[in-house]
């Protein structure tokens, strides 16, 4: 089974490009799990909560990964991924824990999909950097660079971005 993650900055539309991809491919995604946990426990973190959310991630891949498996899909979508765990925790503690570091480098996807910061910031009480969005757009790609991850950039708006991906997801699953 395939795996795609949709990676980048903040408010560039990863969730939603994440559940149109899932529904036009009849699968699962993962979720971003740092939602959820921060939401529920407000916007401040530490470290140990950037773990906690890493660990939590990875989770919800899991699930999402054998859901996909058992009703027979070729593919699932991660609306995020350790990579972002590793880009937050660099920036708000100037590090990141070595067992994050060390899945990233076991967590291999067959495509990642790093959406660009065209889009308008749209404001949210967990997102934070308005002003980096290109910053942390050039760390990521540098990162999948590092990695010799099989990524490609999309950018545009909303529906361009849904038809880039789809054609990149195509040319995956070889149609």
């Amino acid at each position: 089974m395939l795996r795609v993650a949709i990676t980048g900055p903040e408010s560039t539309g990863k969730t939603t490009l994440s559940r149109q991809l899932a529904a036009h491919y009849h699968t699962t995604w993962a979720p971003e799990y740092a939602r959820a946990y921060l939401e529920e426990k407000g916007p401040s973190y530490t470290l140990p909560d950037l773990e906690e959310i890493a660990r939590g991630q990875l989770r919800e891949e899991e699930q999402a990964a054998a859901e996909a498996q058992a009703q027979g899909h070729a593919v699932f979508f991660c609306d995020t991924d350790l990579l972002v765990i590793k880009v937050w925790a660099e920036h708000a503690f100037g590090h990141c824990p070595d067992w994050i570091l060390q899945r990233i480098g076991q967590q291999l996807y067959d495509l990642a999909l790093l959406l660009n910061v065209d889009l308008p910031w749209e404001p949210d009480p967990l997102r934070e950097h308005p002003h980096l969005r290109q910053h942390f757009f050039q760390v990521y790609q540098q990162a999948l660079v590092d990695q010799k991850a099989n990524f490609s950039i999309i950018s545009g708006a909303l529906d361009q971005r849904f038809e880039q991906a789809r054609q990149l997801v195509d040319e995956l699953l070889g149609r």
